[in-house]
């Protein structure tokens, strides 16, 4: 049994994220073969060009733990009907300088859950835009848009409600599925 190195990101920057909760579920949910670790992305400065012929120290660990990572999960919420500018600035700072992009040919998953009624759906949709232009291969289904509602996942990651629970469980079955497909036929480069 293979074990595959899972990246996740949270974009969003809030101590009391929803989906940071979400986070929690889907790492205790995964099956076996998946080793999710959190990706920070709290400390990153603003992304500028000026940085590129020197990147930061905070900057190369990052983007050093999404080249020792198999796999990336962006955990997503939706501000202003696309993504949060800190997940932005995250993913700018790993796919530059420009031919130095840390999410080329790295299997990718979206998902993300809000308090309304179509979940994240148009953010995952600004997400998946952005991720093509970074040549990550994308899991298109299962699709994953949760409609968060109070206690619906504790603060340990506990999905209260079994039918998400099982919903969720399937998704990061799916996911694994999808990172042995895509690493089959894009094995990674040692």
């Amino acid at each position: 049994m293979s074990t595959y190195k899972v990246g996740y990101f949270v974009g969003s920057l809030s101590s009391t994220s929803i989906n940071r909760l979400l986070a929690r579920a889907l790492v205790r949910l995964a099956p076996p073969e998946l080793e999710l670790t959190e990706i920070p992305i709290r400390e990153l400065p603003l992304y500028s060009q000026d940085y590129d012929a020197d990147f930061p120290p905070v900057a190369c660990s990052f983007k050093q733990a999404i080249i020792d990572s198999d796999a990336i999960l962006f955990v997503t919420p939706e501000f202003n009907r696309s993504i949060p500018g800190g997940l932005k600035n995250a993913i700018d700072w790993a796919s530059r300088p420009w031919g130095n992009n840390s999410f080329a040919r790295k299997p990718a998953a979206v998902i993300g859950t809000s308090p309304g009624a179509i979940g994240t759906a148009v953010a995952q949709q600004s997400l998946r835009g952005v991720l093509c232009f970074c040549n990550a291969p994308l899991m298109n289904t299962v699709e994953a848009y949760i409609q968060f509602k109070p206690g619906l996942i504790t603060e340990d990651g506990q999905v209260t409600d079994p039918s998400t629970e099982q919903f969720l469980s399937n998704y990061m079955k799916e996911f694994h599925a999808f990172i042995v497909r895509v690493l089959t036929v894009l094995p990674r480069s040692s």
